[in-house]
């Protein structure tokens, strides 16, 4: 089974992207331009680290 890789839109031309896929009932994520690392998470966890990301949580690191 072949994997559909996405990414933001935001990412377009900047080359900061970020790849999701779904496997089963995991999220995968990677880098586009180091593919071969790929992180493995499940959904709820993606979920909880996004809500903290939209609050503010992480802007120090930016």
């Amino acid at each position: 089974m072949e994997l559909e890789w996405r990414k933001a839109s935001f990412s377009a031309d900047t080359g900061s992207c970020v790849e999701l896929a779904e496997q089963g009932e995991d999220i995968l994520l990677r880098e586009s331009d180091d593919p071969d690392v790929v992180v493995r998470t499940s959904r709820a966890k993606l979920r909880a680290f996004l809500a903290g990301a939209k609050a503010g949580e992480f802007d120090d690191f930016a």
